[in-house]
């Protein structure tokens, strides 16, 4: 199957479908919870322009990519986002129970952008996408909706611009290359997404044999 490719399948989740996105979610919250544990010096790496330091934000995105990316589902990475930010909060997170708010609306971001496309296209483009919008809606969370900044309008334009640049490589092309090398090792039998690896790289290019 690939990409361009039109298709009728169920948008219905199935029970392997909840499976694997609980575990893929579930995974990326412990990877969250090492990630909080150790951003207190990362973050020290852009005490010169704190501005800058969403260039690394994309780490708390990439469950809702990946998870929309795997499934192929609508809600995908809304779920994947949710319960990875859960996980992380119960397993202690120095920024309490906001990370719920936060998960929903950077995998709202994600989800819109695999909405708009009926969930039939998965290109690394549009996983690129995917992820800067779900560090766009990350950053008006962090400015606007749950505020935990309070720079000046040029320096909130250059943390959300870093935050969706960051989204979309570490959030867009690391779960696209990821799902691709799940889907080559057969792991991802009984979902849609079990032959993402020979489909084509960009909208519009053939797929592999």
């Amino acid at each position: 199957m690939s990409s361009r490719t039109t298709t009728s399948r169920s948008l219905t989740w199935s029970v392997s479908d909840i499976v694997v996105a609980s575990v893929l979610a579930v995974a990326s919250g412990v990877i969250f919870w090492g990630w909080n544990l150790s951003y207190h010096l990362i973050g020290n790496l852009f005490i010169f322009y704190p501005p800058v330091e969403t260039l690394v934000h994309g780490m708390w995105l990439f469950p809702a990519v990946l998870g929309a990316l795997v499934i192929r589902k609508p809600g995908a990475a809304i779920y994947c986002e949710m319960i990875a930010a859960a996980v992380s909060a119960l397993l202690g997170s120095q920024w309490g129970l906001t990370v719920l708010s936060s998960g929903f609306l950077q995998g709202l971001g994600a989800e819109l952008v695999f909405l708009a496309v009926l969930y039939r296209r998965f290109s690394l483009e549009l996983a690129m996408l995917a992820g800067a919008a779900a560090g766009l809606t990350g950053g008006i969370t962090y400015h606007w909706i749950v505020p935990m900044y309070a720079y000046a309008p040029v320096e909130t334009a250059i943390h959300i611009a870093c935050f969706a640049l960051s989204g979309a490589i570490i959030a867009g092309v690391v779960p696209w290359l990821a799902t691709r090398g799940l889907a080559a090792s057969s792991v991802l039998g009984p979902l849609a997404s079990r032959r993402a690896h020979r489909e084509p790289m960009l909208l519009g290019g053939r797929p592999r044999g």
